[in-house]
């Protein structure tokens, strides 16, 4: 008798031990975003044991027969394609038993909601006078005066007028100061129930911006990340192919630095510039050069140094080409047009900028292949004066849009039906103001003049294609390179003048001081 109630202790021992609350470890299951609740049936009073005193153990639950990762965890099954079915007629059905949810009272006196939709914006602006495309406090921007207009024609409501994040504003390509854009697309949501909203919209902008137009867009686009590529047109004077000259190489060997300043163009100088004509055999070297750029390539050397390493440098050029020359006012120009995935801030002047001074040092191509492998050295920045957005592309947007059904909820994105109005525009406020600007301050002599007086940065274009040691941006370098500039500013000022170049249109000696201006790739 007294051997079986020992045994029964020991019995009601182990028992106890099982069912004890400090025993039971209740299923864990990493939470996530796209599993749905386990809908197998389960009883969830039958516990996980993890007592190592516990001397039997209970038969396995449901959960446990699908294997253990461990004591007190257990694998979770596979939802089947029912299952999951069934979960979502099951949420479905209890969203549809909620009762709605009442709207918060709007402020006394404030305007009804309105419907907003989804666009793309067509637009085009002649940038001079503004601090670029994209909006910044205390400045003059494209965007700024855009969003303005937008709030004061209707097609943005006063609740989301502080905000451009609002109504989700995003541009398909940036400007920097003075750039110009034929064709621009921004997307965002706009209330567009007023049929004359875009006339009403012009009637609030400037003349030098208008909106051509706006296409209805599915509530995902983005005219950034589904733009495929960007084409942009250069404007430039053939007189900057002249060879160099002698005169400017004298100044930069027998003068000092801080001495150094670029003369003043005579009215005879004038009169020879707007006389040149660039040969065949200088317009095929451009044409060659242009062609160098095409295809993937590391741009490290043609941008900013802040930011720009070999992982975020490389670029695709689709083509770069020159037409043929043409008069403008008795001068002679070639457009250029490149057309490109993206670009880098400051590329298309860099790129320009090097294969003017090539043609006129008379430096080799393979330069150019060479300063794609090269350590980092200083590009010249041609003027922004002659530089246009043409258009952003969206091809693969559209050619989707095609090929789905003919009730699709977008429209392509394109600027055909508007061609007209943007020639007459782009003749009238970008290719006439380029022009009327270069005729009255000659920017682009200016630009090639400041390179050959202060030469010491572009030692790398010399007729063998060699970039010397001293070319190479270093730490060292740059600090001495910004201390001449810094001495050559304070010259400059005790003799009360405004300096030699703007600091956004020519690099007077190449350095990229972008990262101080605050711009932003």
């Amino acid at each position: 008798m007294f051997g079986a109630r020992s045994v029964l202790g020991r019995i009601a021992t182990t028992v106890r031990s099982i069912i004890s609350p400090k025993a039971v470890t209740p299923p864990t299951q990493t939470p996530s975003a796209f599993a749905m609740p386990d809908t197998q049936e389960t009883s969830s009073a039958e516990p996980v044991v993890s007592n190592s005193n516990a001397t039997s153990e209970p038969s396995a639950s449901p959960a446990t027969a699908a294997g253990n990762d461990g004591p007190g965890k257990r694998k979770v099954r596979a939802q089947t394609t029912k299952e999951r079915r069934e979960y979502a007629k099951r949420k479905r059905l209890e969203r549809q038993q909620e009762e709605p949810r009442e709207r918060q009272p709007r402020p006394e006196g404030s305007e009804p909601r309105k419907p907003k939709r989804k666009v793309a914006l067509l637009m085009g602006f002649c940038g001079t006078g503004f601090q670029g495309m994209q909006v910044n406090p205390n400045a003059r921007t494209i965007e700024g005066e855009l969003f303005k207009a937008m709030i004061a024609a209707g097609a943005v409501s006063e609740d989301n007028a502080d905000d451009q994040s609002k109504v989700q504003f995003q541009r398909a390509a940036r400007t920097d100061k003075g750039v110009h854009a034929a064709g621009q697309v921004v997307s965002l949501k706009m209330i567009i129930e007023d049929p004359d909203i875009v006339q009403k919209i012009n009637e609030q902008l400037p003349e030098q911006i208008r909106l051509w137009g706006y296409v209805r867009v599915v509530k995902s686009f983005n005219s950034k990340t589904l733009c495929d590529s960007r084409i942009y047109e250069y404007l430039l004077p053939t007189h900057v192919l002249m060879p160099s000259s002698e005169k400017n190489a004298e100044i930069a060997r027998t003068v000092e630095f801080v001495q150094r300043t670029v003369p003043e163009i005579t009215p005879e100088q004038i009169e020879e510039l707007r006389a040149y004509r660039a040969s065949e055999e200088q317009l095929q070297f451009v044409r060659d050069a242009l062609a160098k750029y095409c295809g993937t390539h590391d741009f490290r050397n043609f941008t900013v140094t802040r930011g720009c390493t070999e992982s975020n440098s490389k670029r695709y050029i689709h083509s770069f080409t020159a037409s043929d020359p043409m008069i403008i006012r008795g001068a002679e120009w070639i457009s250029l047009k490149v057309k490109g995935q993206s670009f880098m801030l400051h590329q298309i002047r860099k790129m320009v900028g090097l294969v003017v001074l090539m043609a006129r040092a008379g430096a080799p191509l393979k330069l150019i292949d060479a300063l794609f492998a090269s350590p980092r050295v200083n590009v010249p920045k041609a003027p922004g004066l002659g530089l246009l957005l043409e258009q952003p592309v969206f091809e693969s947007f559209n050619r989707r849009l095609k090929n789905q059904r003919k009730d699709a909820s977008s429209d392509p994105v394109t600027f055909e039906p508007y061609m007209e109005q943007i020639n007459e525009f782009k003749q009238k406020f970008i290719y006439d103001a380029i022009v009327d600007t270069e005729m009255s301050d000659n920017v682009f002599n200016a630009w090639v003049q400041g390179t050959e007086i202060f030469p010491e940065p572009f030692t790398y274009v010399n007729k063998e294609g060699v970039i010397p040691e001293e070319a190479l941006i270093t730490p060292e370098s740059e600090r001495k390179w910004q201390q001449k500039m810094q001495e050559l500013r304070e010259v400059e000022q005790k003799l009360g003048k405004a300096g030699n170049q703007s600091d956004d249109d020519s690099d007077a000696a190449g350095s990229d001081n972008d990262e101080e201006k605050g711009k932003v790739n």
